[in-house]
């Protein structure tokens, strides 16, 4: 029953993030007006508003004017519902494991945005950060994931200077940034390495299928990848410890 709950409470905040992916990218209130339809600005009754079974019981329309609703609000619901789910058995249920899942919904929110408009909300991200910065089980541990998303910080700051010097050209956003600081609270400094070793890798087949002579298809969306990779990385964090502890002693 409780692994349900979580779940439920997950997807209302896939729900939630839904909002945020339409409405931040536009610089909209996420609070006013309420949710409505985006075709004929209808106000939704609550019963449109229930996670995943709206959409279903809908068929995917406005039951207003009859418009498409995009499956991209059940998909996000049911990849939160998920997120806090795989969480909760992995950290247990706690605040430690709720803020963790909200950093990887947000984590989700933000690589849609990225690629549907190659760009990174700052409020977004920071919310991210700060999360996973704060999501600890003692004081000690705050000041642990604090002290890994400076290092990382500092870290990805640099290798930006050095890699835009080289190719005379912006290498690295201040978004990216912020993400590997995310990283490096939420997995600590030899796991983050991992994460972004491994999003590279992720990201490796995508960049050869989209290369062309049109320079803006070769902007590829790196966050998906680097959030990606952190999720498998901390889902299989004893297994990826135990083989670095085995490759390197």
């Amino acid at each position: 029953m409780e692994w349900l709950l979580v779940f439920i409470l997950g997807a209302a905040i896939g729900s939630f993030m839904n909002v945020l992916i339409v409405r931040t990218p536009r610089d909209e209130s996420v609070s006013f007006p309420a949710s409505h339809c985006m075709s004929c600005n209808t106000p939704l009754r609550v019963w449109h508003n229930v996670p995943i079974f709206s959409w279903l019981f809908l068929r995917g329309k406005c039951s207003f004017c009859s418009a498409k609703i995009s499956v991209q609000y059940p998909i996000i619901e049911i990849l939160s519902a998920f997120i806090f789910l795989f969480t909760a058995m992995k950290l247990g249920i706690n605040l430690h494991s709720f803020g963790i899942a909200l950093v990887f919904t947000l984590l989700l929110s933000l690589s849609v945005i990225d690629f549907y408009y190659k760009m990174v909300p700052d409020s977004l991200n920071l919310a991210a950060l700060t999360f996973a910065i704060l999501s600890a089980t003692s004081l000690g541990q705050l000041g642990y994931n604090f002290t890994n998303a400076l290092l990382f910080a500092g870290g990805f700051t640099l290798l930006r200077f050095y890699l835009s010097y080289a190719l005379k050209k912006e290498a690295m956003g201040e978004a990216d940034i912020m993400i590997a600081a995310t990283m490096g609270a939420v997995l600590g400094i030899q796991l983050a390495l991992v994460a972004i070793f491994l999003s590279a890798l992720l990201a490796l087949p995508a960049l050869l299928l989209t290369q062309s002579d049109d320079e803006d298809s070769k902007q590829l969306p790196f966050i998906p990848f680097l959030a990606m990779a952190t999720w498998i990385v901390l889902m299989l964090d004893t297994y990826v410890s135990v083989y670095m502890a085995g490759l390197y002693g």
